[in-house]
């Protein structure tokens, strides 16, 4: 029924229903909120229902006055805010993170990655200074300020979702005099701009060349310095720090467009808030991580280590915090972080089973696909009443399929390509493989043969195996 909201918004803005409808929110998404294409054949949209209703006003007031300044923001198709709902313009599926995981080998970042880079904070003063001069605060949510509170919060995060369940040792008084010195450097920063608050290459989406901002719905007002630390300190991106200071050189040459503040007056404060910004994520990956036992949210760790190393080694704040800094070498000291750096050497082969009528399953690593195998080509359990309420998981069907001399010679190619692959991937470094498995109805060669290839890769070393049978899931199995 809370999809029929969405629908009826579509139906009414567009004049005709909508003929299909993805769920575009993933496993790795952690905001709450539902995220949904609606389209037919003539047009498209995404759909959005989160049930805070503060947080939506925000995003859709943000919008329409971004989009005044000519920004390039979604245009909003229709809302209904009673109904936690709103339909927003689809801006395609390639986000600036995907864009540079595709273009990458290790630390060489291609050209026009770069490039797209440069224009996104080449645009990213336009919303700080341009749009934040007459923007209404007063709907920011959940606070309309990143003020002594703001930072308290975040800084509390870091120390009891992260620190706390890493088991990293601090001297409570003491840590607390340093979060009160650094806050104090962070607060004296000029904080008058539109803070983005979530500014990092997930959020950026690119459409023939061009990027296109989303979830700014936490948005406030803030230090310069803020976002452009999220986006170049972005763990998971992990840009190479030579790429990092062009990006920063080129944003203040923009910057210089909007208001007269000095590279030295800026840099005062720059690295103050790389470290904030750094906290506020580590937070969020002890929380989603460690406490609510998500386990790939803790998979950005390493990255944010590895920035965090970089930095105790090249940057030194006008302030010092002794406590801190040693929590900080504690963490890089620490065997239970270590565990999760070797864990992020890990090739991730991530199996799926789906239904050919459903449509294929969508790759949500910024790796680009993998492969698909047909499995209709093969014996059908599902036309057999005795097997028709089982799946591929259940003993009989194995069995069945397990006689079939079709179905060995079958997997003997498939696994023969898939560890070939493996080996390359691990070889060059990559991170992600993603195999799926299709058949008619998704609940029986299908499932079948993803069990089996995982199981096959579960013996190797140095690989983590997700294995989701997408038809399954939906039926309750």
């Amino acid at each position: 029924m809370i999809m029929d909201v969405l629908k009826k918004l579509f139906e009414r803005h567009f004049g005709a229903p909508a003929t299909y409808v993805q769920p575009l929110q993933g496993e790795l998404g952690g905001s709450g909120r539902k995220i949904i294409r609606l389209s037919n054949d003539k047009t498209s949209a995404i759909g959005i229902l989160y049930g805070v209703r503060e947080e939506n006003v925000a995003f859709l007031e943000f919008s329409k006055h971004f989009r005044g300044h000519k920004l390039p923001v979604p245009q909003i198709h229709a809302e209904d805010l009673d109904h936690g709902a709103y339909l927003e313009e689809d801006l395609g599926d390639m986000t600036l993170f995907e864009f540079l995981s595709k273009n990458r080998t290790g630390t060489n970042v291609a050209p026009h990655v770069l490039d797209a880079y440069k224009k996104v904070v080449a645009i990213l003063p336009r919303f700080q200074v341009e749009a934040g001069r007459d923007l209404n605060y007063d709907v920011c949510y959940p606070i309309g300020s990143f003020d002594r509170q703001s930072i308290a919060w975040d800084l509390n995060y870091f120390k009891y979702y992260f620190l706390r369940l890493a088991g990293i040792p601090f001297n409570e008084q003491a840590l607390e005099n340093d979060f009160g010195c650094l806050t104090e450097l962070l607060l004296s920063a000029k904080r008058d701009y539109f803070l983005y608050r979530d500014f990092q290459s997930r959020n950026i989406m690119l459409r023939d060349g061009q990027p296109f901002f989303v979830d700014y719905q936490g948005g406030r007002k803030g230090a310069l310095q803020y976002d452009v630390a999220s986006l170049l300190f972005d763990a998971k991106a992990d840009l190479p720090p030579d790429v990092r200071q062009r990006l920063l050189d080129h944003y203040l040459d923009s910057l210089k467009n909007y208001t007269d503040i000095g590279r030295e007056a800026f840099m005062r404060h720059y690295y103050a808030y790389v470290y904030v910004r750094m906290m506020q994520a580590l937070g969020a990956y002890g929380f989603r991580g460690f406490y609510e036992r998500k386990a790939h949210f803790l998979q950005s760790v390493p990255y944010a280590l590895k920035n965090l190393r970089w930095l105790l080694h090249n940057v030194k704040l006008p302030v010092a915090l002794p406590t801190l800094m040693g929590a900080f070498t504690s963490m890089l000291a620490s065997e239970k972080l270590q565990g999760l750096a070797s864990e992020a050497d890990n090739l991730i082969v991530r199996i799926f089973s789906f239904s050919f009528h459903r449509g294929l399953p969508k790759d949500e690593t910024g790796n680009g696909g993998g492969f698909v195998f047909d499995g209709r080509n093969l014996p059908n359990p599902g036309r057999e009443e005795r097997f028709k309420p089982l799946t591929g998981k259940d003993a009989p069907v194995i069995e069945y399929l397990n006689q079939q001399e079709s179905v060995h010679q079958f997997l003997a190619s498939v696994m023969s390509l898939v560890d070939a692959s493996a080996d390359n991937y691990k070889q060059r470094g990559f991170k992600n493989l993603m195999v799926s498995f299709g058949c008619t109805g998704g609940q029986h060669r299908s499932v079948y043969l993803a069990e089996q290839l995982a199981k096959r890769m579960r013996a190797r070393n140095g690989t983590e195996v997700v294995v989701r049978h997408l038809e399954l899931e939906k039926l309750g199995k």
